[in-house]
């Protein structure tokens, strides 16, 4: 049997395709015929289509050992050089995959950058089999808790990309009493730089007169996006930690320890990750007071007319012909 990826997609080599004509991977370059299709390297990666692939490469997101590629039709060699897609490392093909769980502590950074001199979360992982791994996602640096590490591009899309919603729950011990309406504006959105944060599920754990603690649950998150909307309420966080990522929790595993992932975990991860499970986050529907639109910041439809403005003839007055009628009398 052809082996897969926990995906479900076929691991082959590049010459079990027959109608590949890229030939056989040797030194590869800019001006090189041989090695492999870039394009077709990310698509067996699961990036992209082939299409879509030559889209992420004619904007820019797409880098071979550190340099930007924008041209079309390059090739390349995935033993010997190192390609990246916004930051993500791509296997080569063959490459044993491999999965970490990671409980975070403060201090450390998600980053693949060897300039980097503060610990990174790739450095915690002892395996020495590991390879070349990257965080699925990233917690900044003053939070600490659950990080997966992996070397599957396909699989660290599916989990970070917001289309497809994977849950990430946080515990956070926020500074000062949280009240009812400072929860329910955390629940319909406030508004930030960079458009609306909001959390799809809040769970106040403890509420006394000058702490805090609260569950709070997101599923498309944006930079920072948990300290942001709570300082937005004047609720300074004073801890922050991951606890769950999708289905994936393990209260067991200590501050700076990590273990891999089992298959069933990996199943259960790529299972949780629907396309379509995020969709945008909606602020507060209601108008506020003193507004002069009812177009909600979210929908780039225009605002719809009240049944007065769609009728400018007065109320009770008939329909249709009828109704034009008796307006061109009136007037």
């Amino acid at each position: 049997m052809q082996p897969k990826t926990p995906a479900g997609r076929p691991e082959s080599a590049p010459s079990d395709d027959p109608f590949d004509f890229d030939g056989d991977i040797a030194a590869a370059g800019p001006d090189s015929t041989a090695g492999i299709r870039l394009n077709k390297f990310l698509a067996q990666n699961g990036i992209a289509s082939r299409r879509g692939a030559d889209e992420l490469i004619a904007r820019g997101h797409v880098t071979i050992d550190g340099k930007l590629v924008t041209e079309l039709g390059r090739r390349v060699d995935p033993a010997r050089e190192k390609v990246e897609v916004d930051g993500i490392v791509l296997r080569p093909s063959g490459e044993r995959l491999a999965y970490y769980l990671l409980n975070k502590p403060k201090g450390v950074v998600c980053t693949n950058d060897p300039r980097e001199a503060r610990p990174r979360a790739v450095d915690l992982i002892s395996d020495k089999k590991k390879g070349r791994i990257f965080t699925v996602g990233r917690l900044d640096e003053d939070t600490e808790g659950l990080v997966i590490l992996t070397n599957d591009g396909e699989f660290a899309n599916r989990l970070s990309h917001p289309r497809y919603g994977v849950k990430k729950t946080y515990w956070v011990d926020v500074r000062g009493r949280v009240d009812d309406r400072s929860i329910d504006l955390m629940r319909k959105g406030v508004r930030l730089s960079d458009g609306w944060g909001s959390f799809e599920r809040v769970q106040v754990m403890k509420r006394h007169s000058e702490r805090s603690i609260l569950l709070v649950t997101l599923a498309e998150g944006k930079n920072r996006e948990v300290r942001r909307v709570l300082a937005a309420l004047d609720l300074p966080v004073r801890n922050l930690r991951r606890v769950e990522i999708g289905p994936l929790r393990d209260r067991r595993l200590k501050l700076g320890q990590w273990r891999t992932l089992t298959r069933s975990e990996v199943g259960e991860l790529l299972g949780s990750a629907s396309p379509g499970a995020g969709g945008t986050i909606r602020p507060h529907r209601g108008a506020s007071k003193g507004s002069h639109s009812s177009r909600r910041p979210w929908s780039s439809r225009p605002p719809r007319r009240s049944s007065d403005e769609r009728r400018p003839f007065l109320r009770g007055a008939r329909g249709g012909r009828a109704g034009r009628r008796e307006q061109r009398d009136r007037g």
